[in-house]
């Protein structure tokens, strides 16, 4: 492990940090990064009633397009990656769900990043509205996972996080036959 020696915030925002660090390697060396510090963040793939899989297209500015995605978002303050899932899967999609199991978690990307995504499978969903953000511009895309997994080899999906998610579904799926 390498020991922070110094740090120097150069950009201090409401989602990330990003900052000039001074590092202890484990060799014994000092190396300077530039490094964001993110809370982290849940997302969670809603399966329908039907077993159909609900994604959602959300317009993103960084790229200027409408993505295929699963709900996520940034943790809160205090709030753990399970009450963050549920409360992004009523924001974006408008459902809730009874069950919320974990698919596990993973680094968004390590060479400049320590944001760690915690992913879960919400199911047993109910319809409660959505509430999107005044920033949000999101549609409901339902869809098999078969016909999701085909979106994927076309890179229509290209998010990491929901490409991630449903290669763990497609495993959960195999040992548990939901």
């Amino acid at each position: 492990m390498s020991k922070i020696i110094s740090r120097e915030i150069v950009f201090a925002g409401r989602v990330l940090d990003v900052g000039v660090e001074e590092h202890l390697m484990p060799d014994g060396r000092q190396s300077r990064f530039e490094i964001i510090r993110h809370p982290g963040g849940a997302a969670i793939l809603p399966v329908l009633p039907d077993g159909r899989l609900l994604l959602i297209r959300q317009f993103r500015p960084a790229i200027g397009e409408m993505v295929y995605e699963i709900p996520a978002g940034r943790l809160e303050p205090g709030e753990s990656a399970l009450e963050c899932a549920g409360r992004e899967l009523i924001e974006e999609a408008g459902y809730a769900a009874a069950q919320i199991l974990s698919l596990g978690s993973f680094w968004s990307t390590v060479g400049f990043c320590d944001e760690s995504i915690q992913l879960f499978l919400g199911r047993d969903l109910s319809v409660v509205g959505q509430d999107l953000e005044p920033d949000e511009v999101i549609d409901l895309c339902p869809m098999s996972l078969a016909e999701a997994l085909e979106k994927v080899r076309e890179n229509e999906i290209l998010d990491s996080k929901t490409q991630l998610a449903l290669l763990r579904y497609q495993i959960f799926a195999r040992e548990n036959n939901p």
